[in-house]
């Protein structure tokens, strides 16, 4: 079911602060940059990505989101999900975003975030 560790990310609140260290410090390539989407990952092709979050909410970022969040790789995460839920894993609905990506969150037995991801279709 689940591949590979794709992505692991970070919520960040200043974001061209965040951007200027991650690209500095990893010195990786750029693997993909929205400033529509306040996205930005870094890392060699074929191999897990660090990426960044802007986070644009006013309030601080909650604890249950913050820190890394680990990112899958799967071939369908509609099918993902609901194999999840027929065994009793909590897990929030796929969202697609067009012509990008499609990804799904499941919640281990603490609280802890995971999400998985396939290429948008």
């Amino acid at each position: 079911m689940f591949k590979n560790v794709n992505v692991v990310s970070y919520h960040v609140k200043d974001w061209q602060n965040a951007k200027d260290f991650y690209k500095k410090v990893l010195n990786w390539p750029v693997a993909y940059e929205s400033e529509e989407m306040g996205w930005v990952e870094l890392g060699e092709e074929g191999a897990a990505h660090i990426a960044i979050s802007r986070w644009d909410e006013s309030e601080p970022i909650p604890p249950y989101i913050g820190g890394a969040t680990a990112v899958l790789t799967v071939e369908d995460v509609v099918k993902v999900t609901e194999e999840l839920r027929a065994v009793g894993v909590r897990c929030d609905d796929a969202v697609t975003i067009p012509g990008v990506i499609c990804f799904g969150t499941f919640y281990d037995p603490e609280g802890n975030r995971i999400q998985f991801a396939s290429e948008a279709i």
